[in-house]
């Protein structure tokens, strides 16, 4: 079985290496990335992976937001150039895994009928206390359970949209998100194989702006795309031109005391497997100084001594006071 994974990334360095480890571990025979003309040495850690001869660079430098065009083009290749059997549209902060962590990604996908076609994968969130950089794999543990009405009551739409694993076919169409394709699906994997998405979106506020902004101009410089007024990209790009974005991202990114009583209530759930498996995977990985890199960038972060006295530089030192 082939199984052939797609990255569009741009301007993250603080994760992508940690990206590409776990899914190469995962059993992934070969990763399709296509760098957007990042500047933050994304692309530099992507070459040293191209040269394992696992991933294959590709680069786009127009910043529109073309990802749906950009990323149909990856899958097709995946399976005109690789031949796969199943095709895995990710992003830079998302972690596909099996359910059951006795299994990889490939053991459950060996399991899964290609007869389903395409099939969705429910991606959660992992959240914790804000962070000015790094890349929050040591305080994003535990799992957002919030129900929609506590997310809206902070000023979020909803959970995440499921993802879409599909077979591989010369003339598929993802569309804008990787949530949905031109396949038809037949059906669901058994839940003894089912698969999800731990995913970083808030990793650090420094991470945070950059991606609303990147995003946001991204849109705007794609005036065919009509994104929902509920679009969450949309919505923070509106925070930050107010300048609420600061805000928002304290907002969903509760403290310690926040986090236990919420876990009481059901609204989180306490997770560390993902630091976990990094960490053990570091030693053996593909190229373990950038995935130390990634693993040390988190805990050496410290608040910025010109940063202005506010809600974010307290919120910062009060987790740094917590090491």
């Amino acid at each position: 079985m082939r199984i052939i994974g797609t990255l569009m990334v741009r301007d993250e360095v603080d994760i992508v290496a940690a990206m590409v480890e776990h899914h190469l571990d995962q059993g992934i025979d070969t990763l399709i990335v296509t760098d957007n003309a990042s500047v933050d040495g994304t692309r530099e850690v992507l070459e040293s992976y191209a040269e394992t001869g696992l991933v294959e660079l590709h680069e786009d430098t127009e910043h529109r937001k073309q990802q749906r065009d950009v990323v149909t083009r990856m899958a097709r290749r995946a399976r005109t150039r690789f031949r796969a059997d199943w095709v895995l549209n990710l992003d830079a902060d998302e972690f596909l895994v099996a359910q059951d962590h006795s299994l990889t990604v490939r053991q459950a996908l060996e399991r899964t009928p290609l007869y389903l076609n395409a099939f969705t994968v429910p991606v959660v969130n992992l959240i914790g206390p804000a962070g000015w950089s790094g890349s929050g794999l040591s305080r994003l543990v535990w799992r957002d359970q919030r129900s929609d009405s506590e997310l809206r009551a902070i000023g979020l739409h909803a959970q995440p949209t499921p993802n879409a694993v599909h077979r591989g076919e010369s003339d598929i169409v993802v569309q804008q998100g990787n949530h949905f394709t031109s396949m038809s699906s037949n059906g669901q994997p058994d839940p003894a194989v089912a698969l999800e998405v731990l995913h970083l979106p808030w990793r650090s506020w420094t991470q945070f702006e950059g991606k609303v902004v990147n995003a946001g101009r991204g849109y705007e410089a794609s005036p065919d795309l009509k994104p929902s007024p509920n679009h969450h990209g949309m919505a923070d790009y509106r925070r930050w031109k107010e300048g609420t974005l600061e805000a928002s991202y304290l907002a969903r990114s509760p403290d310690l005391e926040e986090l236990q009583a919420g876990e009481a209530a059901g609204s989180f759930r306490h997770d560390p497997w993902l630091l976990e498996h990094l960490t053990a995977l570091q030693p053996t990985g593909l190229r373990p100084e950038l995935l130390a890199a990634v693993l040390r960038s988190d805990v050496e972060a410290e608040v910025p001594a010109d940063l202005p006295e506010g809600p974010l530089r307290r919120h910062l030192q009060a987790g740094l006071s917590r090491r």
